[in-house]
């Protein structure tokens, strides 16, 4: 079989691997043929192939190979298609090209070195490979032309050896192989590797049968290599002649049937495997064929019922293929029990069902999208909410339920989470159809992931917490109002400390004015003197003024802002407020505040609350004790990257063990005048700026306040 119009030296029939040869691994995608989508098995093609192969064993002058080769490249819908068989001469140094169908037949007979090719690696790792393009390995393939897109090659066994390999071949990218093809090149070598040995022995049969005259006996070694053949068909297989009397039947029809090969042969078929309802038909189409030539299950694949020895029914799938010889007619027909496959399908349909009516009773708003994030399903309860359909609110139609100032947002949002792979969560307001009113809701979405970690879908909630946010204003709300009624007592609590601290300045403005007044009236008057007196007047207005401004700041009532803020220049501006009041009390402030601390981002006067309150309640503390000294530290640091730690420790009493639980408790307090909030909305606040607040005894007496606050804002 050379067949060649071109040289066969144009290929070397041995070769070593050539230095920077390209790896194995970059002309391999045998993974990804696992990946690709899987087409539906097309049995009654496959059936025709087992024909076509079963028909070539028939006949003398038929090459089973050649055969396999036309088959494969009908079956497969590929460009070539061919077989490889190792040499037996030389100790398996090549591979020689068969059998070859398609654009490369002109090829045949040519060969490739075994310890450098493409079915060599299919020998070496004995299993089915996939190439792209392996001419950029095998570079002494460049000259066969075509060149090969993809090739798919499966080991080619006989008796149980590995001899060769089978291999389909696409010349463009119109298809790419997949499983079935895999599948269908493994069922048919198979297939055709027996045939091949039941060929090889006929052979040798004829031979002998010339020499010894023993044709009888051969004609019957080969029918029953020929029933082994259709006994090794995973389908039940059984002949019919034209009186519709069964012919043969093989091992799986004894199977599934339940009647032995000697009961069948020579029933009528339809009184014994084709329930009632059907053998009118079945006869009747048996003598319209005969008519017309027609039939019209013939050579196609049919779901029926057929029927069991028992008189049990169950489906197959059926395919009949009307054969001639001569002038006599007979059906060869393959049956396929799919009594598992309907139980699939079926416990398959349960479980959707079951799987929709529960998203549709489930409390809750759920949808799903496509891996390219168009919206492709929403429960009941989003229609419901939305007011839109099925149609009307799938793919990008979700959009017209959003608020306008929103939607830019969410889209931009969405596209990157499908771009991304991240999870998705974005808070927004949607139009409820039911009072036309944009309320608040979150949506949430994961995806679905393939093994390979390939996204496959989108299943995602949306939830309405539109109430729920309002009552979380309302409660911040309530918590301003708390912190500023706060605010106001401890800054009644410190009058006499603000009135010190403004008296005096004032008294320096006083004693200003009575000196500027003085060097005017003198003779000549003095004005050198009298602007220097003048100066230092403004100079204690305008500290009058901040002690002033800093006091109406803690008493207004203003929104909270965030801003980036010293902590250190904080402290330093509370302790100006507290100072006369710790004199007062006969206690000493002290501050060791860290050197170049970052700032953080937050509230600065509720922030100066927290100190404020602090140091207050330190004061409080000692106030009932004789012993001495009285001291409060405050402290500042940076003790880990990212937070900022500042610390109130006293010298009172401490914490009470009783008490240490329940120090931030509303409404609790150990002060006789206290109304227990001023730590409960400390702790607010601090936590409100995605810290904690915390108090503990101190080693050397009295009670140490501690709050972290984050150098960077908190998240919103």
């Amino acid at each position: 079989m050379t067949g060649s119009t071109k040289s066969t030296d144009d290929l070397p029939p041995a070769v070593s691997i050539p230095e920077g040869a390209p790896s194995l691994e970059t002309v391999l995608c045998t993974d990804e043929l696992r990946r690709r989508p899987r087409r539906p098995p097309d049995y009654e093609k496959e059936n025709r192939a087992l024909l076509a192969l079963t028909s070539a064993l028939a006949s003398a002058r038929s090459d089973v190979l050649q055969t396999l080769a036309d088959t494969i490249l009908d079956v497969i819908q590929c460009d070539s298609s061919g077989l490889s068989l190792l040499s037996m001469g030389d100790g398996g140094k090549r591979f020689r090209w068969a059998a070859i169908s398609g654009m490369w037949k002109p090829y045949i007979g040519r060969e490739t070195p075994r310890n450098f090719g493409p079915s060599g690696d299919a020998f070496d790792r004995n299993c089915t490979l996939l190439f792209q393009h392996f001419e950029r390995r095998y570079s002494y393939l460049l000259p066969i032309t075509p060149l090969a897109d993809e090739c798919l090659l499966v080991p080619f066994y006989v008796g149980g050896r590995a001899v060769g390999t089978i291999w389909a071949i696409m010349h463009t990218d119109r298809r790419k192989f997949e499983g079935e093809d895999e599948r269908l090149m493994m069922a048919l070598g198979q297939f055709a590797s027996v045939a091949y040995q039941t060929q090889v022995s006929m052979d040798d049969i004829r031979v002998q049968i010339a020499a010894r005259e023993h044709a009888e006996d051969a004609v019957q070694e080969i029918e029953q290599q020929a029933r082994e053949i259709v006994d090794s068909a995973l389908d039940a297989v059984v002949g019919m002649d034209a009186d519709g009397i069964i012919t043969s039947w093989n091992k799986q029809a004894e199977e599934i049937f339940g009647w032995t090969r000697s009961e069948a042969v020579g029933r009528r078929m339809s009184e014994t495997i084709i329930p009632m309802q059907y053998r009118s038909s079945h006869e009747g189409g048996l003598r319209h064929f005969f008519e017309t030539g027609q039939g019209r299950v013939l050579n196609q694949r049919i779901e029926i019922s057929s029927l069991r020895r028992d008189g049990s029914e169950f489906p197959v799938e059926l395919t009949i293929t009307p054969l001639k010889s001569g002038d006599t007619w007979s059906f060869s027909s393959f049956v396929r029990d799919i009594s598992d496959r309907k139980r699939s399908e079926e416990q398959l349909r349960t479980s959707e069902m079951n799987l929709r009516r529960m998203t549709e009773t489930i409390p809750e708003m759920l949808w799903s999208a496509t891996a390219d994030g168009a919206i492709d399903y929403c429960n009941a309860r989003v229609l419901d909410y939305t007011g839109l359909s099925h149609g009307e609110i799938q793919g990008t139609g979700w959009m017209k339920t959003i608020h306008p100032d929103d939607a830019d947002n969410i889209a931009r949002a969405w596209t990157d989470s499908v771009e991304s792979g991240n999870p998705f969560q974005f808070e927004f307001r949607c139009l409820r159809a039911s009072d036309g009113m944009y309320r608040w809701c979150v949506s949430s979405a994961l995806p679905l992931r393939a093994s390979d970690g390939g996204i496959l879908k989108w299943y995602g909630t949306v939830v309405d917490f539109h109430d729920r946010r309002q009552a979380q204003e309302e409660l911040r709300n309530t918590q301003a109002e708390l912190a500023h009624v706060n605010r106001v007592m401890t800054m009644g609590e410190l009058t006499a400390s603000i009135a010190h601290e403004v008296n005096q300045p004032l008294a320096a403005i006083i004693a200003s004015g009575d000196s500027c007044t003085a060097w005017l009236a003198s003779e000549p008057p003095n004005l050198d003197k009298a602007r220097a007196a003048a100066s230092r007047m403004i100079q204690a207005a305008t500290q009058a003024s901040g002690i002033v401004q800093r006091v109406r700041a803690l008493f207004k009532k203003i929104p909270s802002v965030a801003t980036s803020v010293d902590m250190n220049e904080l402290i330093e501006e509370t302790i100006s407020f507290v100072h006369h009041e710790a004199q007062r009390k006969n206690v000493l402030l002290r501050a060791d505040l860290g050197a170049e601390l970052p700032a953080v981002s937050g509230d600065r006067v509720q922030l100066e609350q927290v100190i404020l309150n602090l140091m207050m309640n330190g004061l409080e503390s000692m106030a009932s004790l004789d012993r001495q000294p009285k001291q409060i530290l405050i402290r500042s640091a940076l003790p880990n990257p990212g937070e900022l730690l500042v610390s109130v420790a006293d010298t009172g009493p401490g914490i009470d063990a009783e008490h240490a639980n329940r120090l931030f408790t509303p409404f609790f307090t150990t002060k006789p005048q206290g109304i227990g909030m001023g730590l409960p909305i400390c702790r607010s606040i601090v936590e409100a700026h995605g810290g904690r607040l915390w108090a503990e005894n101190n080693e050397s007496g009295g009670a140490v306040f501690y709050f972290m606050l984050p150098i960077k804002a908190p998240s919103e």
